[in-house]
């Protein structure tokens, strides 16, 4: 029999959602799970863009250039201006979705062997990512007690050493909500300039800083041009992750063009998500005010919450829609599973995500969870009532 390749059997699988044979048996056993484990939103998507896929009129359903659609990337360009980023449409690249955006961006970058440094806890998938690109990962451990804050510039330079190519941050940041200041990302620019390092920016979360809190991107920073690539992608700002619409961009000529090689490989992004988007970047604010306001109410229902709970604990997040909380358990896995497979309050349960797929230190995250406040307020509410009974009937609670 064929053997599988050696790159296949080291892909890791989703720790996000490992778990979901088990949400899947919970419910045909007529329970309700209440998922709290996966950010995918409930906020309606926009009318305007619905309405762009709806009244399309094509005759042919064609290949885009691979780069993406001229009036899409100028519409974007309009877009990251009103940002402050400076950009033209020659420097942003339409992707598949914002994963295919960072893959491309490890493969344009970084050679065999090189390797990344990554604030943890980090998405998990760019564990999957880099397997791809055949880099490594160096964590750097930031934690729950100071809220995520980025680590101290002289613990990445004790990491940095011939290997060390690039640095990737996510802000607002996807599993801690921890959102970056404008003195932590002067410090990475400082950083990156002194050791002639990448300095990649996932941006997914961009429009979600709550408390009247700053976002600030590298590319509002002066004199690291060539060294920022950004990545984005449609899915959390419209609430449209099924549209699969992404893009990079970069000021660094050199970096684009390689890029667009790897684009070209892959022929093009979708035409339909791609009208779709340029469509979305005319909703009015309203929708953003109204979205920030409900995610703030959902914030402050479950880190309010989760603080009630005896023994648990987590910070208030700056923005995202995720918090990670301490829990007074023995083993995220085990418990996540347990409150699938063995308990529920009124047929009810929850789904959360074992914090140890977020981390790459071994034993690291093991009492920590990550949970999304992506249901509406009163599952929300349900939610925790389930959380804190079974944590008071969990076999392996510590407290």
């Amino acid at each position: 029999m064929p053997k599988i390749a050696k790159k296949g059997i080291d892909m890791p699988a989703s720790p996000i959602r490992k778990l979901t044979p088990y949400a899947d048996k919970a419910k045909k056993d007529g329970k309700t799970v209440f998922h709290l484990n996966i950010g995918q939103p409930d906020i309606p998507t926009p009318e305007i863009m619905l309405d762009a896929v709806k009244h399309i009129d094509f005759k042919v359903w064609a290949y885009t250039p691979s780069e993406g659609t001229a009036s899409y990337r100028e519409k974007l360009s309009t877009y990251y201006n009103k940002l402050g980023y400076g950009v033209d449409a020659s420097q942003i690249m339409v992707t598949n979705g914002g994963s295919e955006a960072i893959t491309i961006a490890f493969l344009a970058c970084l050679n065999p062997g090189d390797e990344i440094i990554i604030p943890e806890p980090f998405y998990a998938n760019y564990n999957g990512f880099a397997c791809m690109a055949d880099v490594t990962i160096r964590p750097i451990l930031s934690t729950i007690e100071n809220g995520f804050a980025l680590p101290s510039i002289a613990e990445f330079e004790k990491l940095i050493d011939s290997k060390t190519k690039a640095i990737a941050i996510c802000s607002p940041n996807n599993p801690t909500g921890y959102l970056y200041s404008k003195e932590e990302m002067e410090s990475l620019k400082a950083l990156c300039l002194k050791h002639d390092l990448y300095l990649f920016s996932d941006e997914a979360y961009r429009e979600f800083c709550y408390d009247g809190n700053e976002f600030v991107s590298p590319m509002h920073l002066d004199g690291i041009e060539e060294h920022v690539v950004v990545f984005d992608t449609v899915s959390k700002r419209y609430s449209a992750c099924g549209a699969r619409l992404g893009c990079l961009i970069t000021k660094n000529k050199e970096v684009l063009q390689t890029s667009l090689k790897f684009a070209q490989a892959r022929l093009s992004a979708p035409s339909v998500a791609q009208i779709a988007g340029e469509a979305a970047i005319d909703t009015p604010q309203s929708y953003f005010d109204t979205v920030l306001e409900e995610y703030t109410i959902r914030r402050n229902i479950l880190v309010e919450g989760l603080n009630a709970i005896p023994g648990v604990f987590c910070s208030t997040p700056g923005g995202a829609f995720y918090v990670v909380a301490k829990l007074p358990i023995d083993d995220a896995d085990r418990f996540c599973q347990w409150m699938l497979e063995s308990f529920s309050k009124d047929e009810k349960t929850v789904m959360m995500a074992p914090a140890t797929g977020f981390y790459s230190t071994p034993g690291a995250g093991k009492n920590e969870v990550r949970l999304a406040y992506v249901l509406n307020q009163e599952d929300l509410r349900q939610a925790l009532d389930c959380l804190a009974d079974g944590l008071a009937q969990y076999p392996g609670k510590t407290v």
